[in-house]
């Protein structure tokens, strides 16, 4: 993986919308202050379309036992 680019604070302020491009194409970049780095800048995760509550009724099935631990289980987490 190739090592983020670094920008001073002023460079950043600077070239911001050429920041943000580097950023869109998957890029990470760092900005320092006085030679020290402060904080990364990187893409954010594609948000995920959710379809709302209940979008998986009757897709789903559970076991009868589904709420209960089995005995090694159990005794692992101190419960018996």
């Amino acid at each position: 993986m190739e090592a983020a680019r670094q920008y001073n604070v002023h460079e950043a302020k600077t070239h911001l919308s050429r920041i943000l491009e580097q950023v869109a194409t998957g890029q990470e970049v760092v900005i320092s202050k006085a030679g020290e780095p402060v904080a990364k800048v990187v893409p954010l995760r594609a948000q995920v379309a959710r379809t709302g509550r209940g979008s998986l009724r009757g897709q789903i099935r559970f076991g009868d036992d589904f709420d209960e631990l089995p005995d090694d289980v159990a005794d692992a987490f101190g419960m018996r």
